[in-house]
């Protein structure tokens, strides 16, 4: 059953008390790195990619009550390829569906809203299957991540009337709900695939698999079109 958004907003300040400190700290090595890179030529697509893949393990470790440390934020340089490429078919499609409207781009960066986390949690899983597991979590949920990003509408405008210093707190409570959001549809993805697979009718029966993993691998295995 998914959490509703309210409570995943509650869980990200439980999880960052104690740890502001070190979520604000995070957030600010990141953009001076940013912003350190954006002046070098083509500094920004190099290593835009490992760095938000970073950002992502830096923030799911705090939201699962872990222990990360400020080098954590440079997790994504070691599978610095996979999140490149990651980052530049992201950059490349979003442009592409909002070359049709403004409303299909948004719904497009949703779909694919989850990459980056997905690469972080599984090193060896490439750029195209990160992708391509992202939209497949987020069918369905779509409208719910975006109601969640509404509710900091807020705090956004609060943070811009304190001259953008908020926004040393808003990113990290964001980012840390984003977090909780992730587990939580990946966990409620992953019932629906094993009880999905768990009963498939056989001679119009209802059999119970007693090889779930192998029959699930075999259905996601089902090619798909590139679409948001």
């Amino acid at each position: 059953m998914k959490t509703e958004n309210k409570i995943l907003m509650a869980q990200a300040r439980e999880s960052l008390e104690g740890k502001w400190g070190l979520a604000i700290g995070g957030v600010l090595v990141f953009l001076l790195v940013s912003s350190a890179t954006s002046m070098i030529p083509f500094g920004s697509i190099i290593v835009s990619g490992p760095m938000y893949v970073g950002l992502a393990f830096f923030f799911l470790s705090l939201s699962r009550k872990q222990n990360p440390i400020i080098k954590d934020l440079f997790n994504g340089f070691n599978n610095f390829l996979t999140a490149l490429v990651a980052f530049l078919l992201v950059a490349l499609y979003t442009i592409l569906w909002m070359l049709l409207l403004i409303i299909p781009g948004i719904i497009a960066a949703i779909s694919y809203s989850q990459t980056y986390l997905l690469i972080a949690d599984n090193p060896s899983m490439s750029a195209s299957e990160a992708i391509e597991k992202s939209k497949k979590m987020m069918y369905g949920n779509k409208l719910k991540f975006f109601y969640l990003g509404l509710r900091f509408i807020g705090w956004f405008f609060l943070s811009i009337l304190t001259l953008g210093i908020g926004f040393l707190w808003l990113i990290p409570y964001m980012q840390v709900t984003f977090a909780k959001f992730h587990d939580d549809i990946k966990s409620n993805t992953t019932e629906e695939n094993v009880s999905s697979v768990a009963s498939i009718p056989v001679n119009n029966e209802v059999v119970n698999n007693s090889a779930p993993q192998e029959n699930n691998s075999q259905l996601t295995a089902v090619p798909t079109p590139p679409q948001a």
